[in-house]
């Protein structure tokens, strides 16, 4: 057996560059640190918090009450009045036939206890600024749901 048949199944192939790691290339590229495949070393991404309840609920009632999505859309998302409220509000709310698409410009809200947040949204469609507000229970299954819904200080 020959010594070029040997070396080429003994190890991975040497180096023929003499620069160091880091250094550049010519035609500006960065040289590849790694003496074998390219390997690159990312960074993970951040986590990312899961958003707050009310902020969610605020851009599902959006979507509901713009009549970008349907009602029968919350019925696993609502409990008690939530969704007759829906229902009655759906079809009347002045916020489908503008022609800017509602956008959600402030949420917040306020813990009454554990397990109920009262929130509140102002949503803003072209010109128009309107009120949202709602209130969110967390059942036993630990899944926020839907109790009331209030549009423009009109209560249905």
């Amino acid at each position: 057996m020959s010594t070029t048949a040997t070396r080429a199944t003994s190890g991975p192939a040497r180096r023929r560059d003499q620069r160091g790691p880091g250094t550049v290339r010519p035609g500006g590229s960065p040289r590849p640190t790694a003496t074998g495949p390219t390997t690159r070393t990312t960074t993970p991404a951040p986590t990312r918090r899961p958003l707050p309840p009310h902020i969610l609920f605020a851009e599902r009632l959006l979507a509901v009450l713009s009549g970008e999505r349907p009602v029968h859309w919350m019925l696993g998302q609502t409990v008690g009045e939530a969704y007759d409220q829906l229902i009655s509000l759906a079809p009347a709310t002045p916020l489908r036939a503008r022609g800017a698409r509602p956008v959600i410009r402030r949420c917040g809200g306020f813990p009454l206890r554990p397990g109920v947040v009262e929130a509140f949204a102002s949503i803003a469609a072209g010109e128009q600024v309107r009120a949202m507000a709602f209130r969110l229970e967390q059942g036993a299954d630990r899944k926020w749901r839907c109790a009331a819904v209030e549009l423009g200080g009109r209560s249905h």
